[in-house]
């Protein structure tokens, strides 16, 4: 299917976001490099893109934590909030436009509460609780494929998270308990909290409109809770609510599921304390189509660091070859114009990234077969740069994680290194080999002398 916006030239696109209720882990991490490449990639076809991701920092989980260590549940949230944020930065993912809290969007809740209680989609239980009637709604389970032939009329549930099997009227706002303890609000609706279905639709319609182009998760939100967002917001706009619905699939990690139990369960922080660059990490994430399962394995993060070292590697050889003289390249100019718009058109095609980082990486040994045997006249290797810094506007792997050396440092060093070679001084060169290990630096001897690199 062609994806046109609603208005040209611009994309207005939903991402679910994180549960504040603990560190995210690697999974969570997926889904969100995912959207990240999406984004990127709008924005390198040319389009303006207003990406909205919600937090989600009041639900069933949150509130029994910060009871059980009496907190408020913005003391509970306020430290994985921030590890979250400072997590997106370390992987190198965009910032969306806005990250709206829920719970600051209450009013918003409650007004479409009261529109859907007024159109009769919504009803109010003996409780207090308000729930959705959704079989008011004839489409729903049209996104989930679900079969309503044995629904339960009038059958509820109140939990945030259910299982597919419970195909029944979920809670809009929750009448206030014991169990809420001090985690209510006052409202028209009475004291109580929105549920979690309620609170993305009110803020992606606040922030995008009644109707937008893009609405992208996990294929675990499907069913129940992008089921349920669009249930309740068409039915209280009559409009259609996002046109385009993507889904990244599971990761798993050495072919099971993640789990604690299982000693597989991995926060970023647990990899990088492992010694794993934050650069392989994103790469790894990064390249498997998002349609397709993940198999997160330690094999896997040593090939993208090596895929990373290609990359680098390559963009490094071609800087080197300086100057203005010589003719343009018309064949190599052919190789570089046929890889960009290969690059292109496999991501055109419903983000095949795998496709793309083929072509990439076809491109790089076209090159390093001409730079081996001395065919790339200066001209013709800014070309090539030029196409490696236009893939990685959607990659981001090509600047090192830790922060840029000193060149002039290191240029002195491996003088001084030459020299104590030279004059057999093998304790000094020893203790600058030692140097340039701690700074991240790797020495490469060459017959057209000693290139460093910084390490994935």
């Amino acid at each position: 299917m062609e994806f046109i916006p609603i208005v040209p030239g611009e994309v207005r696109m939903y991402t679910c976001g994180p549960t504040v209720y603990n560190y995210a882990h690697i999974g969570n991490y997926r889904a969100y490099i995912f959207e990240d490449l999406l984004r990127r990639f709008l924005k390198w076809r040319g389009f303006r893109v207003t990406q909205i991701m919600n937090v989600t920092d009041v639900d069933d989980k949150i509130i029994k934590a910060s009871n059980e260590r009496g907190v408020s549940i913005d003391e509970y949230t306020a430290p994985f909030k921030k590890a979250f944020f400072d997590d997106l930065d370390t992987l190198r993912i965009e910032r969306a436009e806005e990250y709206p809290d829920a719970t600051a969007h209450i009013p918003e809740m409650v007004a479409l509460v009261e529109t859907l209680l007024e159109k009769d989609h919504a009803y109010r239980a003996d409780d207090g609780s308000i729930y959705y009637r959704i079989t008011s709604f004839p489409r729903y389970g049209g996104l989930s494929h679900m079969n309503l032939a044995e629904l339960k009329a009038g059958a509820r549930v109140n939990a945030d998270e259910y299982e597919k099997d419970q195909v029944s009227d979920f809670a809009l706002w929750k009448a206030w308990d014991a169990d809420d303890g001090n985690v209510y609000w006052e409202t028209a609706l009475g004291k109580g909290r929105p549920g979690w279905h309620i609170e993305c639709s009110a803020m992606s319609m606040k922030y995008l409109g009644t109707t937008f182009d893009i609405h992208t998760g996990g294929v675990d939100n499907i069913f129940p809770h992008h089921e349920n967002e669009i249930a309740q917001s068409e039915a209280a706009t009559g409009e259609p609510f996002a046109r385009f619905w993507l889904h990244c699939e599971h990761l798993i990690v050495d072919g099971r599921k993640m789990s604690k139990s299982l000693g597989n369960f991995h926060t970023l922080q647990d990899l990088i304390e492992q010694g794993h660059a934050p650069v392989a990490i994103r790469y790894l994430l990064l390249a498997t189509h998002y349609r397709q399962q993940l198999n997160f394995t330690m094999a896997g993060l040593d090939a993208a660091k090596g895929a990373i070292e290609r990359l680098r590697d390559c963009d490094q050889r071609l800087s080197e070859i300086e100057g203005d003289g010589g003719d343009a390249d018309a064949e190599f100019d052919t190789v570089v114009a046929g890889a960009r718009e290969a690059f292109g058109e496999q991501l055109d095609n419903d983000l095949n990234i795998s496709g793309a980082l083929g072509v990439l990486f076809e491109f790089v040994r076209e090159a390093n077969i001409r730079m081996k045997g001395g065919a790339l006249v200066p001209v013709a290797a800014r070309e090539g740069r030029s196409f490696l810094a236009d893939a990685d506007r959607l990659l981001d792997v090509l600047r090192p994680d830790a922060p840029a050396v000193d060149a002039a440092k290191i240029e002195a060093l491996i003088a001084e290194r030459a020299e104590a070679r030279a004059s057999k001084n093998w304790k000094r060169a020893d203790e600058i080999r030692d140097e340039f290990e701690r700074m991240g630096v790797i020495l490469e001897d060459t017959p057209a002398g000693t290139r460093w690199k910084q390490k994935v």
